[in-house]
């Protein structure tokens, strides 16, 4: 799985970095919080993004904020590999 360039233009535009995220299946991260805005983008896979207590389901090529100082959690709830990009403002 590559990084697409056009995604990878836009944020480093908006001044944020850009990396590939792999996770197995049943891969969870529970309540991270970060002193930097960060962006998240689903390649292929389903993973719940939460934050202030809603769940979402991310959707394929859809990018989510998650502003700084606001904890999250992440979640692989598919049965294969999950790819998500992530980034964090400079």
């Amino acid at each position: 799985m590559r990084i697409p360039e056009t995604v990878q233009k836009d944020w480093a535009d908006r001044q944020f970095s850009c990396g590939l995220w792999t996770d197995p299946p049943g891969a969870v991260w529970e309540d991270y919080c970060h002193d930097t805005d960060e962006l998240v983008l689903l390649l292929e896979g389903e993973v719940e993004l939460e934050m202030k207590g809603q769940k979402t389901r991310l959707q394929k090529g859809r990018e989510v904020l998650i502003p700084a100082q606001t904890f999250h959690s992440v979640r692989n709830l598919g049965s294969g590999t999950s790819y998500w990009l992530y980034g964090y403002k400079r």
